[in-house]
């Protein structure tokens, strides 16, 4: 049975993060990107990441952030991967994730004339451009960064790309489960969904979450043709 990974994104508490790990997140996303309202600084992500257990992944978050912002930002908050959400090229990503040493995710914001050769490309573009590239990210396209609450059709992702992606936009109690069973992705990422205001997590939303997407695990559909399925 395959389990999927599951990211809680937009961390700034201490008790959030606590009861994150307590409900059996397998990650924690930190954002650097200053107009967000879950943004922290390195400061402030230092102190959140030190309380976390072992293998629990720290993930930091940057917008367009040059290979130094992102040292100086790793200096103070030992994080374990990057999540690249701006327009960074497959170089400038590589420059990043190099200057760190630290492996990247990089996040495709999917449109709605978006396709699926089309995300093959951007998967094999930045797989070429870098050794530390570990994966790509899909989220809704808005006409901004950072996530916007909105899911998109889970259909143009390609079935063999769909084992290795990081699913988000728009996931939620209600959606994981069908989300989960539909694209089998290998993980999944949420931040707004489980919030009771923004920045602000809400303990019964994540522990509702990991839930449905365990439901999804632990009843696979071996026949399932999600692809060909529309979305509610």
């Amino acid at each position: 049975m395959h389990r999927t990974r599951i990211k809680i994104c937009g961390l700034t508490r201490a008790e959030d993060v606590a009861v994150a790990i307590a409900a059996g997140a397998d990650a924690l996303g930190f954002v650097f990107y200053a107009p967000s309202p879950r943004a922290v600084t390195a400061a402030q992500a230092g102190a959140l990441i030190a309380a976390m257990p072992p293998f629990v992944t720290a993930v930091a978050l940057f917008v367009n952030a040059t290979p130094a912002e992102v040292a100086a930002v790793a200096s103070q908050a030992p994080f374990s991967l990057l999540q690249l959400h701006g327009d960074e090229t497959p170089a400038q990503c590589a420059a990043i994730a190099a200057a760190v040493g630290k492996p990247f995710l990089r996040v495709f914001r999917v449109r709605p004339d978006s396709t699926a050769d089309e995300l093959l490309e951007y998967d094999a573009s930045f797989r070429a451009a870098s050794s530390w590239y570990a994966g790509l990210l899909l989220d809704t396209f808005v006409d901004a960064y950072g996530g916007a609450g909105k899911v998109f059709d889970w259909s143009l992702i390609p079935k063999d790309l769909a084992p290795r992606v990081v699913l988000s936009g728009g996931l939620s109690v209600h959606n994981a489960t069908d989300a989960v069973a539909r694209v089998r992705p290998f993980a999944v990422d949420i931040s707004s969904g489980v919030e009771q205001a923004k920045g602000i997590k809400d303990a019964r939303k994540i522990a509702d979450f990991i839930r449905a997407v365990r439901q999804a695990d632990s009843h696979p559909d071996p026949e399932s043709t999600y692809h060909d399925r529309p979305v509610p």
